[in-house]
């Protein structure tokens, strides 16, 4: 009977042909707006490109779905829990899937979700662990992958002469290299190396070449052994209230991305220089509990004294997370630190329900004594720091919950805890709830808050997800958050709240539009001539941004965007105002050698307060996220040609031209000129 319903199915399916496509290489609109509010929150885009590894990987070996386990079908980064619970359940009450096709017959399951994640899964038998091992150490993919990449303007800091100690020690090129054995998503390992732009290579202080290298080793499904991880890696923990350093989003258009998901151990091979464990890492267990234990221990950037005519090396005032060692003071920072790192994981998972107990300890060679600001006088400080945190999930028919309790070494207290809805086969809903005390403290976390660090916050996020008709969804949330204690650059308690309402009409495969309004309500100081004082105010900003993309042809694809931004700066008579606007067409021919994009921008803003991000395509394995402010073009290309299955090579081309600028950029970095020049080559090999 049952063999008769899938075909029954797929006949059904038969009237929505779909051919699977090549997987892509960059994110889809979605993951790209998560991405641009990263680098608005943190104003600095992020090295870590493991989930642009992860969406050629999981294409390149896509998921087995009869033998997927929960946190495999996260790196989806598609379905969510609900989503996840409802196809693990249907497994269970009927066995294995025959077909991909049959994924129509999963409960909250609609087509358009399974015609996304239809290039990157599969259906199979489970292999045994005594016939997969040899084929994990021959069988897999070897990759070499070099980049290199420099502004054709000189800043000053390559060209000032007037002292040794403020200018750059090396040469203008930033260059990055990465070998790395894959086998599936059961074993991989690699070396990592990375030269920033100004820092010396093969003399000098790096007179072993790259500033910074990298080795991993990381291997799944050895038996008991469910996780192995050995070099660098990354730990996540809960829902980021104690230890998260994998990438992860926030708010955005998608509602139901609210819950933290990814595995407790990663493997790490990124050029970023600070967020990752060094050292072995294990998850080991039966069929419904699981131990992971971690310990690290590696060097870490810290400055001893802002003030040189006080400097005390007894303790560091701060570390330093840029990972540049370009200049004699920038050198003089590298790896004073050892930091050693322990802690685990112990977790029970059955059925839809699970609960896990996390801990994590970090002990400093130097203790760490900060600057004691009054908005940061209750920031972590001393020779050691310890988070404990009790995390849960429990899927009941339509309803997802989760969340995690914690608390740090001064036994302050933080909470966290969502409820994702499928309240209607056309309506999704989420709602989270946070509250962290003003004293609580993580080195490492990295939770769904407002700040980018999960403390001195309180707050209520409520969203909707609703599809009345096949080629229409709505997507609107509201964000209200308060902060018991002052923050950096708010000088008094504050409050503040986000709205966001966009609507996406998608009426085939070829042509998607979406329209954006959000509006954002935050306290800052703000200084005014006709006050004697400093006070704060609440400040508002909105965006209206309308976005289309095209497929004119299989080949090539327009897109467009235009995005306004208000900004009222509380000053008298000054409202500011930002515009952006760009054109891109992409051109990529199925199964030929050649493929480029190109785009063309305009922008106009008062000042960097009412500066706009967009997101830009760039070679594989990377992307650009910059700050556009001022008034000026921009526009790049890229191209990528395949030599062979084996080799490819890209190269891009950047320029961005102010018409209201002689000067940009600030101290070393500041380029004399009006015009800032990139350019990009890069060379895969995979044997």
């Amino acid at each position: 009977m049952r063999k008769k319903a899938v075909i029954l199915l797929i006949a059904f399916w038969s009237s929505y042909a779909y051919s699977q496509e090549e997987g892509p290489t960059q994110p889809g609109s979605i993951a790209e707006q998560q991405l641009e509010n990263i680098t608005e929150q943190q104003e600095a885009e992020t090295e870590d490109d493991s989930y642009l590894q992860q969406l050629v990987q999981l294409h390149r070996n896509p998921i087995n779905i009869n033998t997927a386990q929960e946190n495999e079908l996260r790196d989806l980064r598609i379905l969510s829990d609900l989503q996840i619970q409802s196809l693990l359940r249907y497994r269970r009450l009927l066995g294995n899937f025959i077909s991909i096709y049959e994924l129509q017959a999963v409960p909250l399951l609609d087509l358009e979700t399974i015609q996304q994640i239809l290039p990157d899964i599969r259906v199979g038998n489970a292999v045994a662990f005594s016939a997969d091992i040899k084929d994990r150490l021959v069988a897999g993919q070897h990759s070499f992958l070099f980049r290199a990449q420099q502004l054709l303007e000189k800043s000053d800091g390559f060209t000032r002469n007037d002292t040794v100690s403020n200018r750059y020690m090396g040469s203008a090129q930033r260059l990055f290299f990465r070998y790395k054995y894959v086998y599936r998503n059961l074993l991989q390992f690699g070396l990592t190396g990375d030269k920033d732009a100004g820092e010396a290579f093969f003399k000098g202080k790096q007179k072993y070449g790259f500033d910074f290298y990298s080795f991993h080793l990381f291997a799944r499904k050895l038996g008991a052994v469910k996780m192995l991880a050995l070099g660098d890696f990354a730990v996540n923990l809960g829902q980021g209230l104690i230890q998260w350093q994998s990438l992860a989003f926030k708010k955005s258009a998608d509602i139901t991305a609210i819950k933290r998901q990814a595995d407790i151990l990663r493997p790490y091979n990124s050029a970023g220089e600070y967020n990752f464990m060094r050292g072995a890492g294990i998850t080991a267990g039966g069929k419904n509990t699981s131990v992971t234990a971690f310990a690290s221990v590696r060097k870490l950037d810290a400055t001893f004294n802002d003030d040189t005519s006080q400097m005390n090396r007894d303790f560091v005032s701060s570390i330093a997370t840029s990972g540049y060692h370009r200049t004699p003071n920038e050198n003089a920072k590298k790896n004073i630190v050892t930091q050693a790192s322990l802690g685990g994981n112990v977790s029970y998972n059955k059925n839809s329900f699970h609960v896990g107990l996390n801990v994590i300890a970090f002990k400093f060679s130097i203790p760490l004594i900060r600057d004691v600001q009054p908005y940061n006088q209750y920031a972590i400080q001393g020779k050691e720091w310890y988070n404990y945190s009790l995390d849960y999930s429990y899927t009941f028919r339509n309803f997802h919950f989760f969340g995690e309790a914690a608390m740090d070494k001064r036994k302050s207290k933080a909470f966290i805890g969502g409820i994702i809805a499928s309240l209607d086969p056309k309506v999704d809903a989420s709602v989270l709830y946070r509250n962290i005390e003003k004293t609580y403290q993580a080195l490492n976390g990295n939770a769904f808050t407002e700040s980018t660090l999960p403390t001195n916050e309180k707050g209520l996020f409520t969203g909707i997800s609703i599809k009345p008709v096949t080629f229409l969804k709505i997507d609107a949330y509201a964000d209200i958050f308060s902060f018991p204690w002052l923050r950096y650059r708010v000088d008094a308690p504050s409050n503040g709240t986000e709205y966001l309402l966009q609507l996406t009409y998608k009426p085939n495969k070829q042509f998607e539009l979406y329209s954006r309004l959000r509006n954002e309500n935050k306290a800052i100081n703000v200084s005014r001539s006709d006050l004697p004082t400093i006070p704060v105010y609440t400040v508002p900003r909105i965006n209206w941004r309308i976005q289309s993309s095209n497929a004119i042809t299989k080949a090539v694809t327009l897109r467009e965007r235009i995005e306004l931004l208000w900004f009222d700066t509380q000053q008298k008579d000054r409202m500011e105002h930002g515009l952006l606007s760009y054109f891109e067409a992409v051109y990529k021919p199925f199964n030929k050698p050649l493929s480029l994009n190109g785009r063309l921008q305009y922008f106009k803003t008062d000042s960097s307060e009412s500066g706009l991000y967009a997101f830009e395509s760039d070679v594989l394995y990377s992307y650009s996220i910059p700050q556009f402010t001022g008034q000026g073009l921009r526009y790049y290309l890229n191209v990528n040609y395949d030599f062979s299955k084996k080799m490819a090579i890209w190269f891009r081309w950047a320029q961005t031209i102010y018409t209201n600028k002689s000067l940009i950029g600030a101290s070393l970095n500041q380029i004399r000129g009006n015009k800032r020049s990139e350019v990009k080559i890069q060379v895969l090999y995979d044997f």
